[in-house]
């Protein structure tokens, strides 16, 4: 019921007052987007260019990623910066903020948006975890951790509340609540559903942002997790038959996605919302429940530090 409603409510939610005017000039911020290759990622750095923002944008294919580069050239006239990352291989995440450690003293806004939809069962992140898992929630995780020191250092020399982690998550997440056992793949995460394993790492996320909070917002670090709305991305391609069909009829142009998570990273007044998860267009929301408890956060926290102890 509780998810039938959220739908719905995105569906028919009023016109947005936040839009892309509203974001401050970001002359001297240093913003880093996973997942701009295409969808509401790339949407978020052109906005974020045109805002003067200096934009990187993380993305697996390299090809992909410099196409991305030419586009957001010819739509801004401005020019935006690859860095390779692969969420689903550990070791890529390792090289890729090593890589741009070396060449930036300072992040802003991190945007932690990547994402897929329902692949196949069989499909595995190179390191043997769940794909939908390993990628929103593992990969994302091990960015954060990596980059969490130039944030703090650029916090102690911002105004307060400036410092943005932003963690796209979804409506999704209440398909699924957290099956600590099918993370990794093995015989339970088989029997499990595409569906409810997406909506598990979409509780992961909001997780994980609740609790990146409670452990760094006192070193100036604002995180909050957002829901983008039903938004027509390329992530519907592993949508069924049925919903594809929906689609046209269902969800909004992919420059309303990015608005809440724009609003997140860059408006002044979201420095207040370090913690909260905040749904279309731009609003507070309320997650479920559980997402919200510290002792789960703990728990996800100490298994996600387990994972990449050794790396």
């Amino acid at each position: 019921m509780d998810s039938a409603y959220s739908i719905l409510r995105d569906l028919f939610t009023a016109a947005p007052r936040f839009t892309a005017e509203s974001i401050p000039d970001l002359s001297g911020k240093v913003a880093l987007v996973t997942g701009a290759n295409a969808g509401i990622g790339k949407e978020t750095a052109r906005v974020l260019l045109t805002k003067n923002a200096k934009v990187w944008i993380a993305c697996r294919n390299v090809s992909k990623g410099e196409a991305t580069l030419k586009d957001l050239k010819e739509l801004t006239g401005r020019d935006a910066h690859l860095l390779q990352l692969d969420l689903a291989n550990l070791r890529s995440i390792k090289q890729a903020a090593e890589e741009f450690l070396r060449q930036e003293t300072q992040l802003h806004i991190l945007f932690n948006n990547a994402g897929l939809y329902g692949p196949p069962i069989d499909m595995v992140t190179d390191d043997g975890y769940d794909l939908q898992f390993g990628t929103h929630v593992l990969g994302h995780f091990y960015l954060t951790k990596l980059l969490l020191p130039i944030l703090i250092s650029t916090a102690k020399c911002s105004p307060e509340g400036t410092i943005r982690v932003v963690n796209t998550s979804s409506i999704g997440h209440t398909f699924g609540k957290l099956r600590f056992d099918t993370f990794v793949d093995g015989p339970k995460r088989r029997a499990d559903s595409t569906k409810r394993l997406y909506g598990q790492s979409k509780t992961g996320n909001i997780i994980f942002s609740a609790e990146l909070h409670r452990r760094y917002h006192d070193q100036g670090v604002v995180s909050t997790a957002v829901h983008p709305g039903l938004i027509d991305t390329e992530i519907t391609r592993h949508f069924n038959r049925y919903l594809q069909r929906l689609c046209p009829w269902l969800v909004w142009d992919v420059s309303y996605g990015a608005l809440t998570q724009l609003y997140a990273g860059t408006a002044p007044d979201a420095a207040m919302l370090g913690g909260q998860y905040l749904i279309p267009w731009a609003r507070v929301g309320t997650p479920r429940p559980d997402t919200q408890d510290p002792q789960l956060g703990g728990e996800l926290w100490t298994w996600l530090e387990e994972q990449v102890a050794e790396l």
